[in-house]
């Protein structure tokens, strides 16, 4: 078997040309002792067994992030039998940077010149023969995006000699000290001697453990200069530049491409941010909304609304007792009723069709065997019940985090990167920060690990405090079902705009709590922001279904094991009393679940979902607390306490059902439910979550991390409650954060001095 890694800079294209590659072979792990993902996958074009390891995109092999450090101890010692160096063709100089690293190591090399469709289209040429001359090694024009190219690419790779040595572009400049250096490394047999001479001259701590290697750099840096570093990038650049850049011919008259087009608009000064909240507008609206385009709501409005389904004489098969017996119209019904519904909402519709179907079948195969009451019970209403709420949600997560990829994908979202720049680099946070804030939509595990891209520790403390408020897909739920239910309850009409603005208030509480932080315990430089803009180009549709595939496997794992046994448990809690007697749906406020959450139900009043409710008002304080271990519990929390309350209850439609059966319960008021749904998006995450930020946080950070999500979720909680309940409470809670600004401002003027909270060190 025969080993290539796929090396090469972030948005070089490098997962594109895995996923080509690979396709469903590939799986993803940890590479040992990290949470930094390992990619690997079987080559699938090949006649032969060819093993792709994606290495973590990166700008250079010096060992200042942990993915600098795993690719380049993946090369020196796995020895893998190539190397293929993805360049992006479109930044040629830049990505050839890294590409005279690889060139120091004694491993073969071939570079995959990608994107070339995107140089065609500048009026620019390469000429590949001249580059792969001048360079030494294979040069192969590629464009993973179309596919075109690779397999010319892998069978130039797999041809290549087993064994090759390597060699710097330094020797005209460095020749003296390098070959000093690579003498040393030579006497102890090191692996590839060139590449270690060199980042010892370049004060690499990991080659300059021994004596003898200090008094070579010494010596070195007497004659060069302290510096060594920038000198020799400084070379590099010099070399690429004489040598490499000249094979690149730039049209006679440069092309306005389309991109460039594009970016005056999508990133001016002015409408830049006004476009992208429109274009999340209709993000949230194609996966929530219940009215596409507002066609009913204009209809209404000019006197002539469409009909529904019950005018249409359809409404009476679709109640509960004939559903299961009028397929066709169960399922025009997913598409429209008095509105056609977004295409989120008509798959989310069609899957809850076919679990009522499956719960249906299953509760009449619990009933035919004769079970026993808790049994039965505990089947259709803890395991069943807990796990289709949740999974109903899978199709509004999918289409969401499609439109998140297409976005990412195009190029967009390193624009919204650079215009967020501009604005937050006043509050002392960097551009670079908002791309694992935006990752957070998708997950905050691997939206946190990203922080590691962050230079400074500060930036990244703030940036990890954040992510949670960047509502991920296992939210989604309480905010489709809870929204659902006060549209429901309180005739609203428009999920979608509840939803949006829950979202909007998330980022906007994200960016109050960076400015608090820059302003007060997290104060420090500001770093610079240097990021290379990708062409816009159309997502790959191999690409987009293995991200959603790869989202789908994550979400029914997590529903088929954490929410499995959330729900068992929460279904035993609310089943039992603390002397064991089976008590089901008759007595539930006797259960043990039902002591626990009058206990905590108080805490919660300021928030509007605490003693004000009634006798069953302790269900929401529960649910808040269960979805601390997952946030789908929330939901799954709903329907199993539902089943409780009501007798023969059969949730549908995403959840919501649930949610009105929460409220017609508790007495609950829109302004409290509003209330839970951002303590929840903005208090502490999920356990997963808690556990990753804990091993990138630095150290003794972690409690007041912790501290921080519970206070944050508790003041935006009851600012929401009090403002929505009682509008003249918004100048009380204005003139606290008046007073508190002013306090912040005179400290950092100098003007005032304030206790520090850090412990004194006992003498």
């Amino acid at each position: 078997m025969r080993t290539f890694a796929l090396a090469g800079n972030p948005n070089s294209g490098k997962t594109t040309l895995f996923n080509a590659l690979t396709g469903s072979t590939a799986h993803v792990g940890n590479w040992p002792g990290v949470t930094v993902d390992k990619r690997e996958g079987v080559y699938k074009g090949g006649k032969e067994h060819v093993e792709i390891v994606d290495l973590p995109g990166i700008y250079s092999l010096s060992p200042y992030t942990p993915e600098e450090v795993i690719a380049r101890n993946f090369i020196l010692d796995e020895h893998p039998d190539g190397i293929i160096n993805i360049v992006d063709a479109t930044n040629l100089e830049r990505n050839l940077y890294l590409t005279t690293q690889l060139l120091e190591m004694d491993v073969p090399v071939i570079v995959a010149l990608n994107m070339m469709d995107a140089v065609d289209k500048q009026g620019d040429a390469i000429d590949a023969p001249t580059l792969e001359k001048r360079i030494g090694v294979p040069v192969v024009p590629i464009s993973a995006l179309k596919e075109t190219g690779i397999k010319e690419l892998m069978e130039r790779a797999i041809a290549m000699p087993a064994k090759r040595k390597g060699e710097t572009v330094l020797r005209s400049a460095l020749a003296g000290p390098i070959g000093e250096a690579e003498k040393y490394f030579e006497d102890r047999e090191a692996t590839s001697p060139v590449f270690h001479a060199v980042k010892l001259l370049e004060g690499d701590e990991l080659e300059t453990a021994s004596k003898e290697a200090k008094s070579i750099l010494a010596g070195v840096q007497e004659k060069y200069g302290k510096d060594l570093e920038a000198v020799i990038a400084d070379e590099r650049y010099k070399y690429i530049s004489a040598n490499f850049s000249t094979a690149k011919k730039k049209a006679a008259k440069p092309v306005l491409t389309k991109s460039d087009k594009a970016d005056r608009i999508l990133t001016h000064k002015v409408w830049s941010i006004p476009i992208f909240i429109v274009i999340l507008f209709f993000v949230f609206h194609l996966t929530f909304s219940e009215d596409l385009f507002y066609i009913n709501a204009i209809a209404s409005a000019a006197g002539s609304p469409l009909p529904t389904m019950d005018d249409l004489g359809w409404g009476a098969t679709l109640g509960d007792s004939e559903i299961y017996s009028n397929f066709g119209v169960a399922l025009l019904a997913c598409f429209y009723d008095g509105a056609v519904f977004s295409p989120g909402v008509i798959l989310t519709n069609i899957l809850n069709l076919v679990l009522n179907y499956i719960t249906y079948g299953i509760g009449l195969g619990v009933e035919a065997a004769g079970a026993a009451d808790w049994a039965a019970s505990l089947i259709n209403d803890g395991i069943v019940g807990g796990i289709t709420a949740v999974l109903g949600f899978l199709p509004q997560i999918l289409t969401l985090f499609l439109f998140f990829s297409i976005l990412e994908d195009t190029g967009y979202m390193a624009r919204v990167a650079f215009i967020l720049d501009r604005i937050f680099r006043r509050f002392g946070l960097s551009g670079r920060a908002f791309m694992p804030m935006i990752m957070g939509f998708g997950c905050s595990l691997p939206a946190m690990i990203n922080t590691r891209t962050l230079a400074d520790e500060k930036e990244r403390t703030a940036t990890i405090r954040v992510i949670p408020f960047f509502s991920c897909g296992a939210k989604l739920p309480i905010l489709t079902a809870i929204a659902g239910g006060i549209c429901r309850v309180w005739g609203f009409d428009n999920v979608d705009l509840i939803t949006y603005a829950m979202y909007l208030l998330g980022i906007i509480t994200a960016i109050v709590s960076v400015i608090i932080m820059r302003s007060t315990t997290m104060r420090g430089e500001t770093p610079p922001f240097i990021m290379e803009l990708p062409a816009y180009h159309v997502p790959g549709l191999r690409n987009l279904m293995l991200h959603l595939w790869d989202k789908t496997k994550h979400f029914v794992k997590k529903a088929f094991t954490i929410i499995f046994a959330s729900t068992v448990l929460i279904w035993f809690l609310q089943s039992f009393t603390w002397n064991w007697t089976f008590i089901g749906a008759d007595s539930m406020q006797s259960s043990i679940l039902a002591s626990i959450g009058q206990l905590l139900q108080p805490i919660f009043t300021p928030l509007g979902f605490g003693s004000q409710l009634n006798e069953y008002g302790w269900v929401f304080a529960v649910a808040a607390i269960t979805g601390l271990i997952a946030k789908e519990n929330v939901i799954a929390t709903f329907s199993v306490l539902a089943a409780m309350l009501v007798a023969g209850f059969e949730g549908t439609e995403e959840g919501v059902e649930e949610a009105v059966v929460m409220i017609n319960a508790t007495g609950i008021t829109w302004p409290a439910l509003i209330a839970f749904i951002m303590f929840n998006m903005t208090t502490i995450p999920c356990f997963a979550a808690c556990a990753t930020a804990k091993a990138e946080l630095p150290k003794g950070k972690f409690r007041w991390t912790v501290l921080f999500w519970i206070v944050t979720s508790y003041i935006v909680g009851a600012v929401c409650y009090t403002v929505l309940s009682w509008w003249w409470t918004l100048f009380i809670w204005l003139a606290v954060a008046a007073v508190f600004a002013t306090i912040v401002i005179l400290r950092n003027r100098g003007k005032i001095k304030l206790p520090s909270l850090r412990r004194k060190k006992r003498a």
